[in-house]
């Protein structure tokens, strides 16, 4: 093809004939992106200004300096995971091999669409989910595929559920005799309710069910809402357990769920987005008991495991379901007599091959390598939760079982109206005078901090900062009333 108006390394030429330019460019680009997040302790969580090149779509190319620089920019104006006071989400930055990885995986650009397209990725994937299967304890039988994202992994999850109970592959929801309806607790992702909306059942098909003071679901609750509705004519077919809540971090009753499922021949789902990551830690992976009685599970290593975003996984106990209740064959591609082509089985059809930022972190980190950083997180959590618990006006929402703590101030020196406010303005008081970021999510009605101990430059020293920050401002908001 004509190149006249590309610049000189525009691609990657074949031949060799512009590798020193392309290394040049790199090297030139990864040195400023490394820069940047190697300084990241000298810049706050949150940026202080968000610049963005007004320029969008140029005549003729800007250059490789100019757009290295803006780059920079865009780097500067962006959330900062890597500072220590970052510990508002389950975003924690990610391992080094995983960012390799990813510009390993885009240098060739296979699709995970078939095994004609990615041969070797097809082919790593499966290892690696089965391999994440055993360590479940799912049976010989189970596999599964990786998604772009928790919200796509329940998504196809529900989507076989539906059909393996409900029969619906071919015909859909729309002529059964009764609604189908399905349970999740009532601090569930929201998540499952898209689902659902997609899936042509509706967001009232998600029947909430109650949970304790620990945010956990409540199995009688959960027997009588199963129970009532069948006598309105309603037809169950799945329940979802989730193995850590999103706001506090905390574990449904996964084995009784799961024998409660059994017996009345419902899909059992664990959205185990978060807290499936324990299956590394030995001295923490029993948290998760019942988990093997599964049909399916969905695991996000972009979270706890530290992989560069998206990487996610839908696991099924057993493939057999996945293929004959959500297979959509691809004429066009040609098929392997070892391997079913991914796209077949997934919901997306191109899509990028994360196994790789995945795998390659596996090699790097190693399964002791994320022990360490799981158990080294409970450590934290426990710390601050023992400083938190000797704060007279510091209220929990719920005992830690993984490394979030949800807390919110209830000072009884001003109206509990006020409480709400006081709690947004303790936030920023952190985040202005100690550089220390904590979420804001509504729980119970209120507002509450919440932080999630999951990055790995976090020490002692950050905890007794934390500690510092909150009796400082109660003492502040004490003198001033």
């Amino acid at each position: 093809m004509n190149q006249q108006e590309l610049p000189a390394n525009a691609f990657i030429n074949p031949s060799g004939s512009n590798k020193e330019s392309i290394e040049n460019f790199v090297s030139k680009a990864l040195h400023r992106i490394i820069s940047v997040i190697s300084s990241s302790e000298i810049r706050s969580s949150l940026p202080k200004e968000i610049n963005i090149p007004t320029q969008t779509i140029p005549e003729e190319s800007i250059g490789d300096e100019k757009l290295i620089d803006q780059l920079e920019t865009l780097l500067l104006s962006s959330i900062n995971p890597s500072h220590p006071g970052w510990i508002p989400h389950m975003d924690p930055p990610p391992t080094t091999a995983s960012l390799i990885g990813d510009f390993a995986t885009a240098s060739v650009n296979n699709n995970m669409l078939s095994v004609e397209m990615s041969p070797a990725f097809s082919r790593l994937e499966q290892q690696v989910v089965d391999k994440i299967c055993q360590m479940f304890s799912l049976g010989p039988n189970a596999s599964g595929v990786l998604c772009s994202g928790g919200s796509l992994a329940n998504l196809q999850a529900l989507a076989v559920a539906r059909n393996e109970k409900l029969n619906t592959k071919e015909e859909g929801v729309q002529k059964l005799p009764k609604k189908p309806v399905l349970f999740a607790s009532e601090v569930a992702h929201t998540s499952i309710q898209k689902a659902a909306m997609i899936l042509g059942l509706g967001q009232d098909s998600v029947r909430a069910v109650s949970v304790d003071s620990e945010s956990k679901m409540i199995i009688d609750e959960l027997e009588t809402g199963i129970k009532q509705a069948r006598n309105e004519g309603k037809t169950p077919f799945c329940v979802v357990a989730t193995a850590g809540t999103t706001t506090t971090g905390n574990i449904d009753p996964l084995e009784e769920i799961g024998k409660i499922s059994q017996r009345e021949n419902l899909w059992y789902h664990v959205d185990a987005a978060y807290g499936g990551a324990l299956v590394f830690s030995n001295s923490h992976k029993d948290k998760l008991a019942g988990i093997s009685g599964a049909d399916s599970i969905i695991l996000n290593p972009q979270k706890w495991l530290y992989v560069a975003k998206t990487c996610a996984m839908v696991l099924f106990k057993d493939q057999n379901q996945l293929v004959e209740n959500f297979r959509i064959g691809a004429p066009y591609m040609e098929e392997d007599e070892d391997l079913i082509n991914l796209g077949e089985i997934s919901l997306q059809g191109t899509r990028h091959a994360d196994i790789l930022k995945l795998w390659a972190s596996f090699q790097h980190i190693g399964r002791k390598g994320f022990q360490q950083l799981i158990d080294e997180s409970y450590h934290l959590t426990n710390f601050l939760h023992n400083k938190l618990k000797a704060i007279n006006c510091i209220q929990l929402a719920s005992t830690p079982e993984m490394n979030i703590i949800c807390f919110r101030g209830q000072p009884k020196w001003i109206c509990s109206s006020r409480w709400d406010e006081w709690n947004k303005d303790l936030q920023k008081y952190l985040l202005d005078k100690h550089e220390i970021f904590f979420s804001l999510p509504t729980y119970n009605d209120g507002k509450w901090l919440r932080t999630v101990i999951l990055n790995p430059f976090v020490n002692k020293e950050t905890i007794k900062n934390i500690n510092q920050g909150i009796t400082s401002y109660i003492e502040k908001t004490q003198e001033y009333t």
